[in-house]
């Protein structure tokens, strides 16, 4: 008989954002937070022209010393683009 084993990883629930751009002279951003992505909502927004970006909120934690954080203009993000061709 064969044995097995296997080791079963718990993950933690992730909280995504959902940022959503609108490309008019407005300009403006609207964000969704939550544990699940709607991709409806998404599509629609892409079908007017909107940008849309998606990342979850773990990923937005860099790890940076305390003196070069003050000096720290600029947030680093990973984010991913969905656009329609």
């Amino acid at each position: 008989m064969l044995s097995r084993t296997f080791t079963i990883k718990k993950t933690t629930p992730r909280s995504f954002q959902v940022l959503f751009l609108r490309n008019d002279s407005s300009q403006e951003v609207e964000v969704h937070e939550g544990k699940d992505v709607d991709f409806l909502t998404v599509q629609e927004r892409l079908e007017r022209g909107e940008s849309v970006f998606i990342t979850s909120k773990a990923s937005q934690k860099v790890k940076t010393s305390e003196k070069k954080s003050a000096n720290l203009k600029t947030r680093i993000v990973n984010a991913f683009s969905v656009g329609s061709s």
